[in-house]
């Protein structure tokens, strides 16, 4: 046997162990698909929720929508689960599907190329024991976009001498009780950190760039009547019913049909009436009230964080940043603030070319995907293939997500993905590949519907929204959570060339 005729290491690679990477271990083991390996570069799985383990870290959407239709937890303890209930759900979800076994822990991609004679990806992996090269016929990438932590653009944040954290990267080992602490950006992290931690600060400073709409969040304890329920299938069902209603109303149907739904221009009125409502001085709600329309960048819900600003031990910052030195953060106007903690409650590289997927790819002929999407724009087929890019298949990919549920896009994507590998298998096929003509037409379709999208109106341009990318593009799909999940079983199939 020769070096081309060699198997690959496995048929099918899947990157990442978060709910994409398990959403697709487990799609791949119902179809009969079994020769695969998951890799994950933590030492658990769950993805964000393994990653991101903050105080006050919890989900934004009903805990009833957030999670696998077939896998429906009797767990939940509130409405809307805290971070470590659902890193116990991923690990209940690998352990009852037998995924352990397939996934190798604390190995990171940190690269891909296709090997255009033997018809596979060359994967290379950082592991404990060394750089390792792994072959595969097929590669998804399920790395999710809530992955790299996004630094701030700010002079000097290497040098600040005391304690510096990112909130995805949170250092349990550092003591905030009594500390002077200052905090930048208010993004979704922010308002979920911000309530927890001014309470034990002795002093609290926010650095506020864009002000964020928040709305309270009917997060409450489950009562004893609700756990009954999630313990029958009637009520479960029952229950998700609501809670899938509910999130499709505040937002796929909100946002994605804008022009048409006039409920979303009614949140503006909501915000502002909620802000009154919270913050008792007139100055600092003015400097927490956002100059862009609700929906041009993705809302907070916290019931306590813009009352968190009536504290006097918290303030608020609006000045620019000028930078940060060994002893605190100096803004603009010529201020220094000292600080003994600083926390980068920045966010993450969502958009950027370079982080979809998080490691450099290289198909046929030496084209990077990130080079082809720099020049033809972020653009994938139903938001899972690239054209020249053959094998590769990607669970969040450009206008896949209509905004609700992650799980939702997760078992509407690996669907997507089991349909042409089954057809691989079944016509023998060696080389899987979306044909430019398909692409181009859903590309088409897609800008020809954004129109109706809420992002387009002329306040967005002021909202610093991670929406947008480098292109001015919102990678978004302007589709309802149900019209995606029935395209992922109707797409015609031929758009797919199969090569033996």
């Amino acid at each position: 046997m020769t070096l081309t005729d060699r198997e690959p290491d496995c048929e099918t690679l899947i990157v990442g162990a978060g709910f994409s990477g398990i959403g697709a271990g487990i799609a791949l083991d119902r179809a009969g698909l079994r020769d695969y390996v998951i890799v994950e570069a933590g030492d658990q799985p769950g993805g964000t929720w393994y990653w991101n383990t903050y105080p006050g870290v919890a989900v934004d959407i009903p805990s009833f929508s957030y999670q696998f239709s077939f896998e429906q937890s009797d767990s939940w303890s509130r409405t809307y689960a805290p971070g470590r209930e659902l890193a116990a759900y991923a690990t209940h979800c690998v352990d009852k599907y037998g995924l352990r076994a397939r996934i190798r822990f604390r190995t990171t991609v940190v690269g891909a190329d296709f090997d255009e004679e033997r018809r596979l990806w060359r994967v290379i992996v950082d592991s404990p024991a060394g750089r390792a090269e792994m072959t595969a016929r097929h590669l998804i990438n399920a790395s999710g976009v809530l992955t790299v932590p996004k630094l701030p653009d700010v002079a000097g944040v290497d040098s600040f001498g005391g304690h510096t954290m990112h909130t995805a990267r949170w250092d349990h080992g550092v003591d905030l009780r009594g500390r002077r602490i200052a905090i930048i950006g208010t993004g979704a992290s922010a308002v979920q950190v911000i309530p927890e931690i001014a309470p034990i600060a002795e002093h609290l400073t926010v650095y506020q760039r864009t002000p964020i709409w928040c709305f309270p969040k009917a997060d409450v304890p489950l009562s004893g009547a609700a756990r009954w329920l999630m313990r029958l299938r009637a009520g479960r069902a029952a229950q998700r019913l609501v809670s899938q209603a509910y999130v499709e109303l505040t937002f796929p149907l909100a946002a994605q049909y804008f022009t048409v739904n006039p409920m979303a221009g009614r949140m503006d009125a909501a915000g502002r009436a909620y802000l009154r409502r919270e913050v008792h001085d007139p100055v600092v709600r003015e400097k927490l009230t956002p100059r862009y329309a609700v929906g041009c960048k993705r809302p907070g819900f916290h019931n306590t964080y813009l009352s968190t600003f009536n504290r006097d031990n918290v303030e608020l910052v609006t000045e620019p940043i000028d930078k940060v030195t060994g002893s605190g953060v100096a803004t603009t106007d010529g201020t220094l603030r000292e600080a003994d903690v600083l926390i980068l409650a920045t966010g993450f590289q969502v958009m950027g070319t370079d982080n979809l997927p998080t490691f450099p790819l290289t198909g046929p002929g030496g084209r990077s995907l990130a080079g082809f999407w720099d020049e033809h724009r972020l653009q994938a087929y139903e938001g899972v293939s690239v054209p020249g890019f053959p094998n590769f298949f990607t669970v969040f990919g450009p206008y896949g997500y209509v905004g609700s549920s992650y799980f939702a896009l997760i078992e509407a994507q690996t669907r997507h993905i089991v349909r042409c590998l089954t057809a691989a298998r079944a016509r023998g096929a060696t080389l899987v590949e979306v044909r430019r003509e398909a692409n181009d037409r859903y590309f088409a379709e897609m800008m020809s519907k954004r129109h109706r999208q809420i992002f387009w109106q002329d306040s967005c341009r002021h909202a610093n929204s991670y929406y947008f990318d480098k292109h001015g593009d919102v990678p978004l799909r302007p589709a309802s959570t149900p019209e995606a999940a029935w395209r992922s079983r109707r797409f015609p199939i031929d758009d797919y060339a199969f090569t033996t």
